[in-house]
């Protein structure tokens, strides 16, 4: 091993007697650098994308979820809600009611989502951070906050008590009913505050009181539509699941905060498997030229080929040396690559160059999984071009006189 290596390394480092062949190598390494470092970048910007819309939805969505495995409703008793006050892996609940509503404001109407929640909300997501105009509703009081986008349809007035919000929400019960006026339960309600959380809920959500909605939907009080958790510091998840399940049973179903958006990151993940495809795709094209250029380099060297082999050196060793020579390049060119790239994502990190507004940065995110992802790529595909290479030495090159 020795042997191939020494000369491989000879050969690396000294120049072709023919200037075309150093220009045609000096190419191929750098579509090699290239070809690494753009397949890193885009590796890295999709963790950072990812982490974006996580942290997006960790100001609207809480760390658990706990919904009704079958129906609309969860039976939530005192007994139930002691103990989950009493797990230490739990740092806040709130519990929750909601339903579709029918909004009308001074002749103009919508359809929305009316969340009632209560006064620990707050504790479990950060939702009141993106109020932009207003207030978040007090507690205990008629009030609701209202998406931007609600709002703009129907024109309304914060804080304007000479005007109510108009509220109604269908009236539980089965049967026929005779008397359409009758189908629903109406409330109105001040419009305390506006939030702009995204167009999923600007467009359709409102938020108030549990104990208003409740009212509203004629809930008991022991029935809920979901609970919100905010879990401890370095919690394990699972483990507070198991305990969650002993506390409800099989009645409900337990998601976290990507199983609650599983939509948008089966997307995320794969736009992100298909652009790494086409990246591997564009090095493999990359590696093409590096094969071709690995054959000039030997069809250059054929001279020496006969040396060595005169000099007692066998054909695997001689396909070995070559191999050693692409496997050097492979190597050196992969880690320039992967150097540039991770230079290029941490100056993003820090000095956000690459803008995607005015006020916010390109997310891009540093990941040692996606280091090792990219530099097995290379490693791979570039050891199976450098073997292809050198298979091409066969007998009849080295009987060339």
């Amino acid at each position: 091993m020795r042997f191939p290596l020494f000369i491989a390394k000879r050969y690396l480092i000294s120049k072709s007697g023919t200037n075309a062949v150093n220009i045609i190598t000096l190419i191929s390494v750098i579509s090699i650098i290239i070809g690494t470092m753009v397949l890193f970048i885009v590796l890295s910007a999709f963790s950072g994308l990812k982490e974006f819309n996580l942290s997006i939805t960790s100001v609207i969505d809480p760390d658990l979820k706990i919904i009704p495995a079958s129906g609309k409703t969860i039976t939530f008793t005192k007994e139930q809600e002691n103990d989950l006050r009493s797990l230490e892996e739990v740092h806040a609940f709130s519990k929750i009611i909601e339903e579709r509503a029918y909004l009308e404001y001074e002749g103009k109407t919508a359809l929305a989502f009316i969340k009632g929640v209560d006064e620990h909300y707050l504790d479990v997501t950060s939702i009141d951070s993106t109020v932009f105009y207003g207030t978040w509703p007090s507690v205990g009081e008629p009030e609701v906050a209202m998406g931007f986008l609600v709002r703009k349809k129907l024109s309304l007035n914060v804080g304007d008590y000479g005007s109510l919000l108009k509220i109604m929400t269908p009236k539980p019960g089965t049967g026929q009913l005779t008397d359409p006026s009758q189908a629903f339960n109406t409330s109105k309600a001040i419009a305390s505050g506006v939030f702009q959380a995204g167009e999923a809920l600007d467009n359709d959500h409102i938020f108030a009181n549990i104990d208003f909605v409740g009212a509203l939907l004629e809930y008991p009080l022991d029935k809920i539509s979901s609970l919100e958790i905010k879990m401890r510091e370095g919690i394990d998840e699972e483990l507070l699941r198991i305990r969650l399940e002993r506390i409800f049973s099989d009645q409900v179903i337990i998601k976290n905060r990507i199983q609650l958006n599983d939509a948008l990151y089966k997307m995320l993940n794969t736009e992100n498997l298909a652009l790494y495809f086409i990246c591997t795709l564009v090095l493999i094209i990359a590696l093409f030229s590096f094969v071709g250029s690995l054959i000039m380099i030997i069809i250059d060297k054929r001279k020496h080929i006969k040396t060595l082999s005169d000099l007692g050196a066998s054909l695997p060793t001689i396909r070995k040396t070559f191999f050693t020579q692409g496997t050097l390049m492979i190597i050196i060119g992969g880690f320039i690559g992967i150097f540039l790239g991770s230079a290029l994502i941490l100056l993003q990190q820090e000095f956000g160059f690459i803008p995607i507004t005015a006020t916010l940065p390109y997310p891009v995110k540093f990941e040692l999984i996606n280091l090792m992802i990219v530099l097995t790529t290379i490693l791979v595909l570039g050891l199976l071009a450098a073997r292809l290479a050198a298979t091409r030495i066969n007998k009849k090159l080295i009987a060339i006189p």
